[in-house]
């Protein structure tokens, strides 16, 4: 019997030929990411049990991301605290303000993900790297210590669910929508604890950064992890950020999966996840009635890369935020803020009414940079809608693409992009 991408990685990665679904193993460790929401436990852990090295700092990476620029003194603390102990432990890939980004964007770009890779990081959304083709993962304070000091990790190897997405999107349907749609199909807690491993022509046909923003979202299906077998896209992504050696790995055409889930894209119209939970998505096109909006924010590890941000910026262009709603912009690292710099794509929603900030996850968390009160109700691009995700518990998020998010900005209540041209 064959092995799944996520088998072969992990079976590679603990001495083994072959593993199997519910197997527990111990895994050797490619690369571990730390922000500096969850770092500072995991240091303080390491000092109580007298660690004060780390396996190999070469393959830790640091980025303070959540409350970048620091919004208190607290944050402050805590980012300093980071910054010297990887001083102490020799980790030069210490990402400091203005060369800086959102974790998951950020190390992709820099070109930190290989295929192939086992990856783990103290943050959910860790699996957004299994578009590359590396089994990755997030994980807790406690476990990011043991994988800090040994640079090994237990893993109960998960079972597969193949979601085969064939067809074609139509215009102003994207990679959010798709996955918005498979949540919304299998619900929160559909994938508990599986590796959500995605293919088709409908895959084939995106980008390395719209392949991101579907595995990016596996975690809200409960996934271990969501993974895409490379191609040549990439290949060609990979190679333009590193010269560094690695293996692609496919699945057998025999691996055993627990099911197999066809889908076809070619239906599909753009969707919006209603509160409180990212499976409760609906087509923008069955609301009967207007849903006005105080916030829209554009951005995030989900969908504030460059090709987001020309989706937004091509319906904002000429027209004006809606009197009434404000609309936040956040590149997702510094390049994608300079590249939209040169592209003319910030003046674009400037001149729009809409403010761009630096790179940071800011309130996609209900950290800062566009907190929400009491009653408020944003349209986000983010992944999470819970209650209180992104300011008061009283106040509501609604997810969409960055299309049905822009949209919604110009009309000042939940829009389908495609009644805008552009």
């Amino acid at each position: 019997m064959g092995q799944t991408i996520t088998e072969k990685i992990l079976a590679r990665h603990c001495g083994k030929e072959s593993v199997r679904p519910g197997e527990l193993i111990n895994a050797r460790l490619d690369l571990i990411m730390c922000h500096d929401v969850t770092t500072t436990p995991a240091i303080d852990m390491l000092r109580e049990h007298g660690i004060n090295n780390v396996f190999d700092p070469d393959k830790i990476v640091i980025m303070p991301d959540h409350f970048v620029p620091n919004k208190d003194i607290q944050s402050a603390e805590m980012v300093r605290k980071i910054r010297l102990w990887a001083r102490e432990m020799g980790i030069e890939a210490f990402y400091e303000l203005g060369n800086h980004g959102v974790c998951h964007a950020l190390l992709p770009e820099q070109g930190h993900v290989l295929p192939g890779m086992t990856i783990v990081g103290a943050d959910s959304h860790t699996c957004t790297h299994g578009a590359l083709g590396a089994f990755s993962t997030g994980i807790g304070s406690t476990d990011l210590a043991a994988s800090l000091a040994t640079g090994e990790l237990w893993f109960r190897v998960p079972e597969s669910l193949l979601f085969i997405l064939r067809g074609k999107t139509a215009k102003h349907v994207y990679a959010k929508d798709i996955i918005l749609e498979i949540i919304r199909r299998v619900g929160v807690d559909g994938a508990r604890y599986k590796a959500m491993e995605f293919r088709g022509e409908a895959i084939d046909a995106l980008s390395v950064e719209g392949r991101m923003t579907i595995a990016n979202m596996a975690i809200e299906a409960g996934a271990k992890s969501g993974i895409m077998a490379p191609d040549q896209k990439t290949v060609d992504y990979v190679r333009d950020r590193t010269d560094a050696d690695f293996e692609i790995v496919k699945s057998d055409e025999d691996a055993r999966y627990e099911a197999v889930i066809e889908m076809d894209v070619s239906g599909l119209e753009p969707m919006v996840a209603f509160p409180h939970l990212p499976d409760n998505g609906r087509a923008v096109s069955s609301l009967s009635e207007k849903i006005p909006v105080d916030q829209v924010y554009i951005g995030s590890c989900t969908n504030g890369r460059i090709e987001d941000l020309r989706v937004a910026a091509g319906i904002l262009n000429g027209r004006r935020v809606a009197k009434g709603t404000r609309c936040i912009v956040v590149p997702a690292t510094t390049e994608i803020w300079k590249q939209a710099n040169r592209e003319g794509l910030l003046d674009s929603f400037m001149e729009a009414g809409a403010t761009v900030s630096t790179p940071t996850c800011g309130a996609c968390l209900g950290g800062h940079m566009g907190i929400l009160a009491n009653g408020e109700r944003c349209i986000s691009t983010t992944n999470r809608n819970f209650v209180g995700r992104m300011g008061h518990p009283g106040s509501e998020v609604y997810l969409a693409s960055p299309a049905t998010a822009a949209a919604s900005a110009v009309t000042g209540y939940i829009s389908d992009p495609r009644k805008m041209e552009g």
